[in-house]
């Protein structure tokens, strides 16, 4: 099963769901399916924009178990 740490790191960062969305430039809706795994091929760019918001590599977010 797919699995990231967008909420782990969200979480460290005091952020909710909205304003990561927001700041990232998504739905509230699609973050929630990629915290859960649901959607599983973000694009670069949405990878890209979560991980500078989180301040985090893309890798230690979406590629790390």
């Amino acid at each position: 099963m797919y699995k990231n740490k967008i909420t782990k790191f969200r979480k460290e960062k005091n952020m909710t769901m909205k304003e990561l969305a927001e700041k990232s430039g998504i739905s509230t809706g699609y973050l929630c399916h990629l915290e859960k795994g649901k959607r599983k091929n973000p694009s670069t760019e949405v990878m890209d924009n979560i991980a500078k918001i989180l301040e985090k590599k893309i890798s230690e977010i979406f590629f790390s178990e």
